[in-house]
């Protein structure tokens, strides 16, 4: 029997002709990051054309993380301090994000000619379709501020099979009524557009107060290349239709929903109205003393626990600084709905996820 002999086999045609290991690793490495940095994209819609960024590749199975954001912000000023905060990490590698800026709202955007007609909030919500054909995706899980909750609120309602659930952030579903016309009027005749915006991005004592966060905005939108195109979204925020939400009746949203508010924030009594509207079994209402990053966190994980995803999501910050307080009551129509505050306690305790179909009122 021959002897055996160790014989050295080296590879002639590497995977990539003429790179190294060193320079594959390069390539991986500059590829992450582009894809980090995110691929943004343009649209022709029948109301003009539509700007969007695309993060993270399609999951299987699992819907895009779709956002809009609210007037006197694009999808960065708006979304980034949630999205880079570090425990979205790990929302972030599970789904696909798309984040729309408003027509006139990206960044380096032309400012509109003079008598441009802005679409409507309901045209905004009817270029959506185009994105999601564009991209070939199916459904999504939407989570808009302000206008940008009424937007796919109403784009929710056009096409309820595309939206597997939504997160809708100081949402106002009504239209403005008679005396908040003549107010809005009224107010414009003494503040500037940037006060206005500010007035509803943010609390009379926030503004009071005038932190550096005020600040920060103030000088952003008062500075705003395209503070004429920022004024046009806000006109037609302004001149939205009410959205109709019936509880039990044909106008509704089917799928969850999550409501957020801080606490004296300029939209809270509309939240908690928009509350009563929907459907108890499908809706979550949390109420923050301010809306923070790792509070949103960890609602949203939640919230997609709720739905069936991350089910192996390791949670953190609500479950050690929170317990819950639960309470139940039966609804007028003699179905059972759940009513769950979580109330703020000592460094220790637990918080325990009810089971699903249940209203849930969180403050924290």
């Amino acid at each position: 029997m021959a002897e055996l002999q160790e014989v050295q086999i080296t590879e002639e045609k590497p995977l990539l002709p003429g790179q190294t290991p060193e320079a594959a690793k390069e390539a991986e490495l500059a590829a992450r990051i582009l894809l980090d940095q995110g691929q943004t994209h343009s649209v022709e819609t029948p109301y003009g054309s539509v700007t969007f960024t695309v993060y993270g590749t399609p999951k299987p199975k699992r819907p895009a993380i779709f956002t809009y954001h609210d007037v006197g912000l694009n999808y960065k000023s708006c979304f980034q301090p949630l999205f880079q905060f570090g425990d979205m990490q790990e929302i972030i590698q599970n789904f696909v994000r798309v984040h729309v800026d408003a027509p006139g709202m990206e960044e380096g955007a032309p400012v509109f000619p003079l008598g441009y007609q802005y679409p409507s909030l309901d045209q905004l919500a009817d270029m959506i379709p185009c994105i999601l054909q564009y991209l070939n995706f199916s459904t999504i899980i939407g989570v808009g501020v302000g206008a940008g909750a009424y937007i796919l609120s109403r784009y929710a309602l056009n096409h309820p099979d595309t939206v597997e659930g939504l997160v809708l952030i100081n949402i106002d579903p009504n239209a403005k009524g008679w005396m908040d016309w003549a107010a809005h009027k009224l107010t414009g005749l003494t503040s500037s557009v940037a006060e206005m915006i500010l007035g509803h991005l943010f609390s009379q004592e926030e503004l009071s107060r005038n932190s550096e966060l005020i600040q920060k905005y103030r000088n952003i939108i008062t500075h705003a290349p395209n503070l004429e195109n920022i004024e046009l979204y806000w006109n037609s925020y302004n001149n939205r239709r009410d959205l109709n939400f019936e509880r039990g009746g044909d106008i509704t949203l089917k799928c969850p929903v999550m409501l957020v508010v801080g606490d004296q924030a300029p939209h809270e009594d509309a939240v908690v109205e928009c509350n009563s509207k929907l459907d108890p079994t499908q809706t979550s209402f949390l109420k923050v003393s301010t809306l923070l990053p790792g509070k949103l966190t960890e609602a949203f994980k939640y919230f997609l626990q709720g739905m069936g995803y991350m089910a192996s999501s390791c949670m953190t910050r609500l479950s050690r600084s929170r317990t819950a307080s639960l309470t139940s009551a039966a609804s007028i129509d003699g179905n059972r709905s759940r009513s769950r505050t979580l109330s703020q306690s000592s460094e220790s305790g637990t918080l325990s996820s009810g089971p699903p179909g249940h209203t849930m009122e969180v403050s924290c």
